[in-house]
């Protein structure tokens, strides 16, 4: 992959990302849609999981991370993957693709506050004004839904919520850790865990492994090495050329085409709602940003 880099370029490379990201979410949405989505969230991971570590074997890296960073191999691995997964799966086979993509990208908002409250950062009027607005544009996105006869979406909605916190926490944590392995050394044990996880998750919830059909595996074969292997290896990778803010607000162009994409692909309606939800997460996240 080092020498796919030097021929593509970091830019470019985020270019990929950004598209493969907003192809996952119609894919992720019509594979919850024919496998159950713990299970369905187990599979990713499984498949993900075997192409790292097929990766890490093939460049000689070393497979077993030391000690010091299991915890933030335990706490990446239930957080940010396990139940990430889980919860935009759930969710989305009760919402549209494009109305999940926004609130599950909306974790730079709660890193804000949770940054404040936890590693004691210091919280500018910029920050608080960024958190405000995404926070409004979270209502504008769910308000379609806030009656009493669309509870079943509602709950939706706050699952992408949790799931957008779940991977917030994450990330302070790993703020807080110093990790003595590369993160894509790390990345399959997390995958691993998590895989783990939702499976016991899946067989409680969901009952024994399903039958599979050729849709439900076209999914599974695009979303778990491309959108979740590869892209992981390739946002490591830009990390280590780009700024982390030229990073972030770049991947905000997710929703946005993954708006689009589900819009031309499965027919999703795009209101005023959800162009104004969307125009105010992203100028959140923005303005929060700029604040660092």
């Amino acid at each position: 992959m080092r020498s796919g880099q030097a021929r593509i370029g970091p830019a470019t490379l985020l270019v990929l990302i950004v598209l493969v990201w907003a192809i996952s979410w119609p894919a992720i949405k019509i594979g919850v849609t024919n496998v159950p989505p713990v299970w369905y969230g187990c599979l990713r991971y499984t498949v993900a999981t075997i192409c790292l570590f097929v990766y890490l074997a093939a460049r000689r890296m070393p497979l077993f991370p030391p000690r010091s960073d299991w915890p933030l191999v335990a706490v990446s691995g239930v957080l940010q993957m396990a139940a990430y997964s889980a919860l935009t799966g759930i969710a989305l086979t009760i919402l549209p693709p494009g109305r999940a993509s926004v609130l599950a990208f909306s974790t730079p908002l709660w890193v804000v506050p949770l940054a404040a409250w936890r590693l004691h950062e210091t919280v500018s009027r910029l920050a608080l004004l960024g958190v405000a607005m995404g926070l409004l544009g979270v209502l504008a996105i769910a308000s379609p839904s806030l009656h009493a006869d669309r509870h079943s979406q509602v709950g939706a909605y706050c699952m992408l919520l949790g799931a957008s916190a779940a991977w917030a926490v994450s990330i302070i944590f790993v703020r807080a850790h110093r990790m003595a392995a590369s993160a894509l050394a790390l990345a399959p044990w997390q995958m691993l865990i998590a895989a783990a996880l939702l499976c016991a998750v899946a067989f409680a919830a969901e009952g024994p492994v399903p039958g599979i059909n050729g849709i439900g595996i076209a999914s599974l074969l695009y979303v778990g090495p491309v959108a979740t292997a590869f892209a992981y290896w390739a946002v490591v990778a830009v990390g280590q050329h780009l700024r982390a803010r030229i990073v972030s607000m770049s991947l905000l162009a997710t929703p946005c085409l993954g708006i689009l994409i589900s819009a031309l692909a499965l027919g999703e309606a795009v209101d005023r709602t959800l162009v104004l939800g969307l125009a105010l997460v992203g100028a959140g996240i923005a303005v929060s940003a700029m604040s660092h």
